[in-house]
């Protein structure tokens, strides 16, 4: 299975804080840098599309505060 590069970075950024709610803000700002609008679902785009191409279930989405990647 492949991941884009992006994917990559959102997997990596989640991996470096394993069980940590990190917001969509703090998630824009590590993996695509502080040039993107506040508002952008760009975040919730790609975790839907790292969780079909990998099946991964981990990503757990934490309503109204973002994401963290879950142990196995």
């Amino acid at each position: 299975m492949e991941l884009s590069a992006r994917e990559v970075t959102l997997a990596e950024v989640l991996m470096r804080h394993p069980d940590q709610v990190l917001s969509r803000e703090q998630l824009l700002s590590r993996a695509w840098g502080d040039d993107v609008d506040p508002g952008s679902t760009v975040v919730d785009v790609y975790v839907r599309a790292t969780r079909a191409t990998r099946g991964e279930h981990r990503i757990e989405t934490v309503r109204g505060m973002g994401y963290r990647l879950t142990a196995a």
